[in-house]
Parts: structure tokens; sequence; C-alpha cells
């Protein structure tokens, strides 16, 4: 039997009525955060947003995969944020919470009309992606980056496509992403590689997607470890018992022990990394092959100070 086709993807609509979130994450230097999408059809099992779609009265399971809602009017909001007088120009991030480039960015283009204004106003951005469509919008991002304007961290979770398919479904192979990040290396843009999460008996080839990534011309790399908050919780226990029984123990027993013996520790201070020995061993992993490699020894510089607040009033000075 072949594989069973994934269930069709729903797309409602929903007006933002704020566009910039604030940063909850030690690793990527930002004050905000912008996410075209509610929900993702990656299907990526240990996507720590799942529990959000359960705000709106949905399955943090299969309705967070196909039941997608799309905002779309998120540039327009985004451009009055950005022309209020106590607007403070500094970077914002996109796709922080789900990916700004699954597929029906394809056809909705809400994160195009994004970048497209920041374009225009000389704002600064970074963005965060799982996905290879991205390329399509090197056209803005590489004269942006010559700008010191942006920067891009494709997430690669592993080398392995196997586990790779299981774990995330319906985003790009790995080795697609690096060929996005090569990509973006050659056209200019900084890039870095984000290796998260770090899933203890599971992803353990840290070292090795360093080096493809280093190879590829990323310049910086950033790691969390595996969250499990509310009802994301038992979806993953129960996709590990599906297809990695005879590991599901160790896993889960690593992961509360990186939690304080829970399966989620929302303290700011160790809710991205963890706590204890198996979190203080990941660590010393990644600094040493970072270390190694090269990585991380100049992070993007990006540049705030010629930000154009009448390009998003649409008032463009005379002089």
């Amino acid at each position: 039997m072949g594989e069973r086709a994934p269930p069709a993807t729903q797309v409602s609509f929903e007006n933002a009525r704020s566009a910039l979130t604030r940063n909850d994450s030690p690793d990527i230097h930002f004050d905000h955060g912008l996410n075209p999408y509610r929900g993702c059809e990656h299907g990526c099992i240990y996507c720590y947003a799942r529990p959000t779609h359960s705000y709106l009265g949905l399955s943090p399971g299969l309705d967070f995969e196909t039941r997608i809602i799309a905002k779309r009017n998120i540039a327009e909001v985004l451009a009055r944020e950005l022309a209020a007088p106590r607007y403070v120009p500094s970077m914002i991030a996109i796709g922080t919470v789900t990916d700004a480039y699954q597929p029906i960015e394809r056809e909705l283009r809400l994160t195009r009309s994004v970048l497209e204004l920041l374009a225009r106003c000389r704002h600064p951005l970074a963005i965060i992606t799982k996905g290879s469509g991205m390329e399509r919008d090197l056209d803005l991002l590489a004269p942006m980056a010559a700008d010191r304007l942006a920067a891009v961290y494709v997430t690669i979770t592993t080398l392995d496509a196997r586990l790779a398919r299981v774990l995330e479904p319906r985003a790009a192979a790995p080795y697609r992403r690096l060929a996005t990040v090569r990509r973006l290396a050659e056209a200019g843009v900084p890039v870095g590689v984000s290796v998260a999460p770090q899933i203890p008996f599971l992803n353990d080839d840290m070292e090795q997607v360093l080096a493809a990534a280093r190879e590829a011309g990323a310049a910086t790399a950033f790691y969390t470890v595996l969250r499990l908050p509310w009802e994301l919780s038992p979806l993953f226990r129960q996709w590990l018992e599906l297809h990695y029984p005879q590991r599901a123990h160790r896993v889960l027993a690593r992961i509360q022990e990186m939690r304080g013996g829970r399966d989620y520790d929302s303290r700011f201070s160790v809710r991205m990394k963890g706590s204890g020995t198996w979190a203080d061993l990941i660590h010393q992993r990644f600094q040493t092959a970072c270390r190694r490699l090269g990585l991380n020894r100049e992070r993007a510089d990006l540049d705030a100070s010629r930000f154009l607040r009448g390009e998003a009033s649409g008032q463009t000075s005379l002089f």
C-alpha cells in the first residue's frame, strides 16, 4: 500500500488587530515577532504552537495542520503600526510561531506583502523558516541584505530523511533546506541555521547538521530543546509510542530531566534550553561544534537607522 495522502487543507481568514507580538526568545535578538498564519501545514509533531489552536475551539492535532487561519490584512495593520509616531524601529522576526512559508503562502502571498512593505520602509527583518518557498522572495531579500536590512534562519532539525518524514511530514526535506541555505548565501543574504528542537535519543546528529549547514554557507547557529506545553504533551507521547515505542520511555525521561521532572517548565530562563546535566551536555556539544566550525564568530548587524516612516503611511517626503 502507498502512503496515505495528507488531509485537504482548509483556509479561513481573520482580520489581524495587531501585526506585531513581543519576542520571547533569547536566541534571536529582536523585539517584535510577526506571523501571517495561525496553524501550520508542515505538521511538525513537536510544534509548541499547537495548543494555540485550542484558543479557537479547534484541535491542536489535525486541525492545527489542516485548518489554517490567514491574517488577510496583515500588511495593512503592520503599515499602521509602523506609521505610528510612537513606534521605534527595531528588527522584526517573521515566522516566530508558525511558518510564514508554509505551502498556502504560494497562493495567498501574505508574507510577500509584508516583505514588500518592509522593503519600502527600509525596516530590518529576520525570517525563521523550514520552507524552501522563501527563495521566491530573494528579489526582495537580496537587495535588503546588501543594505543590512535582512537575515534568514533556516531550521534543520536532522539530516535523517526518514526521521524528518515522520517528525516534520510536510516540511521541505533536509537536503532541500540545505539547498536553500546555499542559495541564500550565494545571494549575499546573511543566513544561519536553527538546529531545533533537540530531542534526546531522536535527532542525535546535531554536529552533522551544523557541519552541513556551515559547508552550505551558514555563518550562525542556535538551538532549543524540546518543550511540551499543555495539549502538546499527550500528542507527542502518542506519536512516540506509534513511531519509536522501544525508546519512548528513555526520550520522555530525558525531557523531564531537563524540565525539573515535568514535561514543561515555563520559566523564561530555562524554557528554551532546559536545565540539568542533560541540558548542559547538549549545550557543550553545540558550543564545541560551533567553535570547531567557526560558527557564531559574527552575527548579522542589521541597521534600523534608515527607517522611512513615511513609506508606511504613504506620505513620502519630496526632499
